[in-house]
């Protein structure tokens, strides 16, 4: 493999994690979408890039023209991990992967997209504890009873989602945290992603 700057490998990363998810590479503006460029022109020059070090081959004229090399298919890839979000901003924007960490997405299902690190025991009861990473993979769509990864005003968090007729409630896995009442119509709310393992350094 050539060596690549980390915005690279993060790029190379999301459109594998993209194609094993879809059966289809994304489009530029869904890339620009996903690292926070303002044009899809950005994500075409990083594409550019990965082409010219033999990561991939771009088809002219195609929306989705962008086929991985077959090593580069195969190969397992690293996971980038989010570090602070700032408020408003994609949750993988350059500025919020503090670096990569050599885990495979294929290890867990549905495929993770990213590692958070988590801060605070609110979910030790399920087993996820303070400095431990949490793989995630990106959704903007959860069912009730669900760990999810969810932005909250400018707060991003890890709960146990919880929806009864047209509330919604974010659980801690902890008896000495309170819910967290959350109503969509007042409040800046999404989802960012479904927690899908849990990393912990020996």
């Amino acid at each position: 493999m050539p060596t690549l700057t980390d915005r690279q490998q993060a790029i190379l990363d999301f459109l594998a994690a993209h194609i094993a998810a879809h059966g289809l590479p994304p489009t530029l503006a869904e890339i620009a979408a996903a690292f926070g460029f303002q044009q899809a022109r950005a994500a075409h020059k990083h594409l550019l890039a990965l082409q010219a070090k033999g990561c991939l081959e771009l088809l002219p004229g195609k929306a989705r023209g962008i086929r991985l090399r077959e090593a580069v298919a195969a190969a397992p890839v690293g996971l980038p991990l989010v570090g602070r979000v700032a408020a408003g901003q994609p949750i993988l924007a350059d500025a919020h992967v503090e670096r990569h960490i050599a885990v495979d997405p294929r290890l867990f299902r549905p495929r993770a997209h990213f590692l958070l690190r988590v801060r605070g025991d609110s979910m030790r009861d399920a087993g996820i504890l303070d400095g431990d990473f949490v793989a995630v993979h990106r959704s903007a769509e959860a069912r009730s009873g669900q760990i999810v990864v969810a932005r909250l005003e400018e707060e991003i968090t890890l709960k146990r989602l919880e929806l009864a007729r047209g509330r919604v409630r974010l659980l801690s896995a902890n008896p000495d945290f309170a819910p967290i009442e959350v109503d969509p119509r007042h409040a800046a709310f999404a989802i960012e992603g479904l927690y899908v393992g849990v990393v912990r350094a020996a």
